[in-house]
Formats: structure tokens, sequence, C-alpha cells
């Protein structure tokens, strides 16, 4: 577990950073003490948070850009395809450029996110634009995803490492976390999403600002080797004296093409599809399938994240106590299968409430957190078993391989989850249109959308009458028919005889020679259309050529009739546009949402099944999954460094006496 020096000069002097040197000249000559090296980490996982928070802003006001810029849903989940292409290129390119300073990329790439995001973003006014300075920033957080991970290792020792990285992990958790949590309480407020880049903005430019100052990294001589504990702090300052940096910078590349590497970047990837889904998506899928407001799903997942947050900060501790990190990736990964198999299982459940999701979700998230610390420690340990000088460029494997994996976990969700679309693209227009005309659309969806065509091709077609009358009314067709036809060959005689009482009516024509109900009769008649009593009898007299058993069906069927029929009417206010809109997608919407949950639920067991596959990738990774034997080899480790110091301490006192 130590590296051998080679005889070459030593290493120049060179003053540490001041405050402005410090903007460019980041490199410490020697390691830090406790408080400093705590400072360091700590502005290293506060910039990340910054980071993330500004990259999730997208998720959390989806559906604000989504109705803004007219985006259809293949586009929207396009934005975050093409994102994470770049930010996979810059990964990989990173490895490439760490000779730059790796706090020199954070540092400024955080400053030029925030700048972006503050001043760009909000000013788009076209979806090429948006997308444009979104794929800036995702090529950013490509860089720092490889940066910042190695600065934290950078820091701190392998015994300490899992709750190093178990904090540098809160860096997309919080920023999920600050992104959800600030849009739960602003979103009704501000429905406007450039509110929400605008407030990212200047709280993460005063974040990066600190960042830009504060930043500082390890020179390569002394992050070139290996530190297993605070202890080794002497011998590496030593042995940096002496170390031949470019014979490690050497075929770096190399060395990190092998199976522990890639194929635990390649797991851990896949092992993300659900927390990527979830972080984008989230909004989205709550609001199709259970009709969550954007304010609700943005809550629902701080539960996630709050969760997620502390198994990781807490594994992280315990992980290093114990010094072994397989046994909790293996647990934490059967944790969070088991929470992804509970949570798909209300993918078809509509009903499902929203603490039910939180309860679930939370435990999912414990899981996830529980692998994904222990993961980066154990693969940062896996880099320095094979070269400590490769952290970078082993890192950039991981961050390139990572966002490769979201590239095509983003665009498989587009062939699995094709309702999706559907419902993102139709669904809030029809929505609207259903609040505002949603008892006329109860009557065409009732009645038929054929035959509400034919009657408004033709408003005189009997069979399209009596087919939507029966469908309203549920009465006989034949009763119907005998009604209609009624109707349209006696209008004013009915219209004469609905003038008269009931009671009036019933004793007029059982006995038509009574005087006294004639002369009511008339009377009523007289009034309701404002005529003289002559014309009124003459009206009742015409009014008696309606045959009496026709008569008799129209009065039982007539009232129900005459409300449906203004129900038919009423279709009539719909405006010609929505109508047609309601026309061209409803069915489609309809299928789309009956389809919605199949698809998802066929998605959530992709993303189970790839975490499934994780597994196996944790048996070849560097560490022990014995305690005793992890405590066994760090005592041995801390015997070999006396043994070396005070071998190195002999020998200027020999050589002085010669």
């Amino acid at each position: 577990m130590s590296s051998t020096p080679t005889a070459v000069a030593p290493a120049a002097e060179f003053p540490p950073p001041t405050l402005v040197t410090g903007l460019w000249r980041r490199k410490l000559p020697h390691y830090p003490e406790t408080p400093a090296r705590s400072w360091y980490l700590f502005l290293v996982v506060v910039v990340s948070v910054a980071l993330y928070y500004q990259l999730f802003v997208s998720g959390a006001v989806g559906n604000q850009l989504i109705a803004y810029f007219h985006l259809t849903f293949a586009y929207f989940v396009g934005i975050f395809i093409v994102g994470a292409a770049f930010g996979a290129v810059a990964s990989v390119v990173t490895g490439a450029l760490d000779r730059w300073g790796r706090a020199n990329i954070v540092a400024y790439g955080t400053v030029v996110t925030s700048l972006l995001t503050l001043f760009a973003q909000p000013q788009c006014t076209t979806k090429e634009a948006y997308l444009a300075v979104y794929c800036l920033i995702s090529i950013v957080e490509g860089a720092v995803l490889v940066a910042t991970p190695a600065l934290v290792r950078d820091f701190s020792p392998q015994l300490d490492r899992a709750s190093a990285m178990g904090f540098w992990t809160l860096g997309p958790v919080l920023g999920a976390l600050v992104t959800t949590e600030i849009s739960t309480h602003t979103l009704d407020a501000h429905p406007d999403w450039q509110y929400h880049y605008r407030l990212s903005g200047i709280i993460c430019l005063v974040i990066s600002l600190v960042g830009l100052v504060g930043l500082r990294e390890l020179s390569p001589r002394l992050r070139d080797q290996i530190m297993v504990s605070l202890r080794d702090k002497a011998l590496v300052e030593a042995r940096a004296r002496g170390l031949d940096v470019g014979a490690l910078e050497r075929n770096q590349w190399k060395q990190m093409m092998h199976l522990d590497i890639v194929g635990s970047a390649l797991a851990i990837s896949i092992f993300l599809a659900f927390f990527y889904t979830i972080v984008s998506f989230l909004p989205v899928y709550m609001a199709t399938n259970f009709g969550f407001t954007a304010a609700q799903a943005n809550s629902l997942g701080n539960w996630y994240w709050i969760a997620s947050a502390i198994s990781l900060v807490l594994t992280g501790i315990v992980s290093d106590a114990l010094k072994v990190r397989k046994p909790f990736m293996v647990f934490g990964a059967i944790i969070s299968i088991i929470g992804g198999y509970v949570f798909l299982g209300y993918t078809d459940k509509p009903g499902t409430d929203y603490y039910t999701f939180a309860v679930v979700m939370s435990f999912t998230a414990i899981g996830s957190g529980i692998a994904y610390s222990t993961w980066m420690a154990s693969f940062t340990e896996t880099v320095e078993k094979r070269n400590p000088a490769a952290t970078a460029v082993g890192l950039a494997v991981w961050g390139g391989v990572l966002r490769t994996v979201v590239t095509f976990v983003l665009l498989g969700l587009l062939f699995v989850v094709t309702a999706a679309g559907t419902l993102v693209n139709y669904g809030p227009r029809l929505q609207t249109i259903n609040a505002k005309y949603h008892d006329e659309i109860a009557t065409i969806q009732t009645v038929g959308a054929d035959t509400l065509t034919a009657l408004g091709k033709n408003p005189n077609d009997e069979a399209a009458q009596v087919a939507a009358l029966v469908k309203l009314t549920g009465d006989a067709p034949a009763d119907v028919k005998t009604t209609v036809e009624l109707n349209a060959k006696y209008p004013d005689e009915l219209a004469t005889l609905q003038a008269i009482d009931t009671t009036v009516l019933v004793k007029l024509l059982t006995n038509p020679n009574d005087p006294a109900t004639a002369a009511t009769a008339v009377g009523q008649v007289a009034k309701k259309f404002n005529i003289p009593p002559d014309q009124a009898a003459a009206r009742i007299t015409a009014a008696s050529k309606v045959p009496v058993d026709q008569l008799a069906v129209a009065s039982q069927t007539g009232p129900g009739l005459t409300a449906a029929s203004a129900k038919l009417k009423a279709v009539s206010a719909i405006p010609a546009d929505d109508l047609a809109y309601l026309s061209a997608h409803g069915k489609d919407v309809q299928r789309a949402q009956a389809d919605s949950p199949k698809q998802w639920k066929r998605w959530w067991w992709i993303c189970l099944i790839a975490q499934i596959c994780f597994i196996p990738f944790v048996f070849i990774m560097a560490g022990h999954w014995s305690p005793r034997k992890a405590a066994e080899e760090a005592a041995e480790h801390d015997a070999a460094v006396q043994r070396e110091l005070e071998t190195m301490s002999v020998q200027p006192m020999v050589a002085s006496r010669e």
C-alpha cells in the first residue's frame, strides 16, 4: 500500500498560494492540517450542491418549460439527452486536462455556470437557445463531476474516505433537495420558470465566488501517493521530495482500462438509472399518472433527497469505523431493490396517496445512499490500487461512462414510456378544455363523436337525433322515435298543449265539451302566447288533431328529451378549435392514460434489473469483506509506516557521520 520513491532531484520549493496568487496557482506544497483540510472539503461539497442545483432546476420547472416553449415531450427529454452526451465528453476530457488544476476546473466552472444560469438561461426565448445554454452548463457539470471527487480523494485518507465521499455525494442529492424544496414553496407564487433560474443564479454565484477565492488542491507530488490514514502525513511529505511524478503519470489511461475500473463504473451508472429518472421526470410522472401538481411532486421529492442525504453521511461514518465497503454496497443495493419493487407496484394504482409514496421513496433512497457513498470510496481505492497518480483519469472513466449511460437511459425512456409524450404534449390543453366544458364533454362522450358529427352536418337527421337522445335518456328507441316524429310533424300543436296545465289538459282530453275546462285552457294558451281568446281557441282546436296514443308516449318521454336536447344544444358552445383539438387528440390521450401505468411499470422493472446487475461487480473492487481483516491490515500498515519513518530518520544521521 505504499509507493517506492525513485532517486530524482528534490522538488523545488514554492510558496503556498495567497489570496491573490491562489486565484490560479492553487497547489499546496504541504498536506494541510485538519481544520484547513475540512474547510477545503466543505467548499468542494458546497460548490457541488450549487452546481447541481442549477442543473436540476430544469426538472423542477419542466412542465412550465414545456408550456412556454411549446415543447414536445421528446424534445424535452432530448434536452437532457444532449446535455448528458456533452457532459460525457467533458468528463473524459477533464481527465486529460487535470494538469490545469482540479481546483481551477471547479472554481472557474461553477462561476461560469452561475453566470449562465443568472443571465443567459432566463433570457432564452426559443427552445434552441435554451438547449444551447443547457448544454454549456452540462459541459461544466461533466468536468466538475470528475474534478470534485478527485479533490475529495486528495484531502481524505483511505480510512476516512467513505465519510468524505458520503459528504461529496451530498452534492447531487442536496442539489436536488434544494431544487425541490425551493420550488415547492415558490412555484405557486412564481409560476414563471425564469424566476427560478434567476434565484438559483444569484444564490449559486455567491457560493461560487467563495469557492473561487478559497478552493485549493494538493501538489502532484503529494496527491500522487496513497495515504491510508492521517498518520501517513509525515511519510507522504518525505516521499514527495523524491517522487518521480512523470513516471507515475505515464500510460494512465491504459492502466485504467481494466474490468475492476470500467466494469464497476458501468455498474454504478446503471444502478443510478432510477435516481436520474426521479430527478428528471418525477413531476411529469406524478402529474400524468396520479394528478399531482408540480409543487406536490417536488415536495414528494424532498422525502427522497432527505432520506438519501442522511444515509449517505451516516453510512460513510459507519463504513470508515468498520473499515469495509463491500458489505454496505450489497446491503444498500438490496434495500434499494426492495424499495423499487414496492414502488413499481403502485404504478397502476392511481388512488395511491402522497404519504405512501413518501415512505416507499424514502426507503428506496436510504438503500441507494448506503450503496453509493461506499461505492465512491471503494472506487477511488480501486483506482489507487492500480496507480494513485491516475485518480483524475480513473474518475474521468467513471464520469464518461456515467454520462454515457444516462444518455442511453433517457433515450430508452422515450421508447419505453411512449404514453408520457402524448400526455405531456396534449394532456394540459385537454385538461383545460375539460375543466371549462366538463358537462358538454360528458355529453360528447355519452353520445359519441360519430353521432354528433352526423348531427353537425344535418341537424334534422332523424336517425342521428334518435340515437343521441336514446343514449342520453335511456328511453326505448321506439318511444324516442315516436316523440321525435311527433315534434317534427306537430311542433305548433305540441307547443299549444305544453302551454296548458297538465291537470287541465287531462280534463280537456277526457271531456272536451266541459265549458269550464275549455275556458281555463283558452286563458292559459292566450296568456302564454299573448294572443286573443279566439286565436287561443283556434290553436287548441288544431292541437286536438294530435293522436292521443302518440301524445301519451310523448308526455312520458318529453321532459327527459327536452333536457337531453338542451345538452345537445350546449355542445355547440364549445369553440370550433377546442372541439377540433378534442376530436384530434382526445382518443389518443385516453389511450395514453390507459397505457401509461403499464409502460411506466415496464420502465421501473428495467431500473430494478439494472440495480440487481450492480451487485456482482462489487466482488471485483478493492477492499475487504471482513472488518477484522481490514483492521489487521490497517494495523500492519501503521507499523510499516512507522518503520519506514524510523529508517528515513536514521539515514541522514548515518550520512552526516560519514
